[in-house]
């Protein structure tokens, strides 16, 4: 994947379980793509703009540096 550069804002909510990603303020998407492993992938056009991560605190995520 390719995420836009530039400012980002994490929003989470505790009681849902659910990070939202956004690469763009308003976060106004057009169309939506939900992967197989449940995140949510929310474009406006071709581009971009955010990712909604479902069930985020049960995933272990992999540390690079």
């Amino acid at each position: 994947l390719k995420f836009p550069v530039g400012e980002v804002w994490i929003d989470y909510d505790k009681e849902a379980d659910v990070l939202y990603i956004s690469f763009v303020r308003p976060q106004k998407a057009t169309d939506s793509i939900m992967r197989d492993d449940g995140i949510l992938m929310r474009y406006k056009g071709k581009k971009l703009v955010g990712m909604t991560i479902l069930d985020f605190s049960k995933r272990e995520f992999e540390q690079r540096i």
